[in-house]
């Protein structure tokens, strides 16, 4: 087990740093930081200087061992449209963008293997045929339709819920959140909806199609035999066996909640990293926009780790492998 654990653990580090190559890229190739960073009246001799103390006058290999060991210290440069530190601009981002991922992932993985494991049991009931139903709205309208559709009803039709915004936060330890207050729920559940329906209606169909499949096991046949009651039958064997592709499964679809909330934090105008990502663009803001795709890439490979020590400890044959 160990020896999977450290061969998982340099799959991680060599994909993080093909990331790390690419961002460097993105940051030393697009872009002219001169322009950005310097008056419009700025000398030649003002910009070569500017090219100087950022280090893009040295050797390429040299530039990226130099960007590789700034960013593992936690220094990306300094924006240009906002002339901040870029490491204090995601800092004040992340909270948002955490908390709305981890509010949709629970939504999702929760509701996802609940009514999965419902309509495998009672999947001839009206109420099953009706999930199943309104699972296709899920996997077929596209993230920004369900989004602007929920703003419809509930902010304009309704009144109910803010249409964007984060309502209002408080600070705990530097971390903004908006767990604790109502307002910050309000502007919660539209975002947190619309970005996790997507994500529990695909892991619903999963687990109902693997519940299915191991409820006409031989083992759970024996275990009828054997005369156990239906629930033990249900929730002891079939349903323990249905969760060990589902964990891998659900641990991706996890860490895109994070990589792709990008649309659901436009259509809300939630303010977070997805959101500071596509201003970044429209503004051609390098450093962030570099930094954003290491800070993805980080999460990402943290959570499939995470996930693989998961999937090791729950299926032992894994392990003997």
């Amino acid at each position: 087990m160990l020896i999977q654990i450290l061969r998982r653990l340099g799959q991680s580090v060599l994909v993080l740093l093909v990331v790390s190559f690419i961002a460097f890229v993105v940051f030393r190739y697009i872009g002219d930081p001169t322009v950005s960073l310097l008056s419009e009246d700025a000398s030649v001799q003002e910009r070569q200087a500017m090219m100087a103390s950022r280090g893009f006058d040295r050797p390429v290999p040299e530039q990226y061992l130099g960007y590789l060991r700034r960013a593992v210290q936690g220094d990306f440069g300094v924006s240009y449209r906002l002339r901040r530190p870029v490491v204090e601009v995601i800092t004040e981002r992340l909270p948002a963008t955490l908390e709305l991922a981890l509010v949709a992932a629970t939504f999702s993985v929760v509701g996802g293997v609940v009514l999965g494991v419902y309509t495998a049991i009672r999947r001839q009931s009206w109420l099953s045929r009706g999930i199943m139903a309104t699972s296709l709205v899920g996997v077929s309208l596209p993230t920004f339709l369900i989004g602007i559709g929920l703003i419809y009803l509930f902010a304009v039709e309704l009144r109910w819920l803010p249409s964007f915004g984060r309502g209002q936060t408080v600070n705990i330890g530097g971390w903004q959140t908006g767990l604790l207050t109502a307002s910050g729920w309000a502007s919660l559940l539209m975002p947190a909806f619309t970005l996790g329906f997507f994500k529990l209606t695909l892991i619903m169909r999963l687990v109902r199609a693997e519940m299915l499949e191991t409820l006409r096991a031989d083992h759970i046949r024996f275990a009828r035999a054997r005369g156990l009651p239906e629930r033990r039958i249900h929730y002891g064997y079939a349903l323990r066996n249905t969760l060990i592709p589902v964990i891998t499964i659900a641990g991706l679809q996890i860490g895109s909640l994070i990589a792709f909330a990008i649309v659901t934090e436009t259509v809300f105008q939630w303010p977070g990293v997805g959101l500071l990502f596509i201003s970044s663009i429209q503004a051609v803001d390098v450093p962030v926009i570099a930094a954003y795709l290491l800070l993805i890439a980080v999460l990402y490979v943290s959570i499939n780790f995470l996930v693989d020590l998961l999937y090791l400890l729950v299926d032992p044959r894994l392990r003997r492998g």
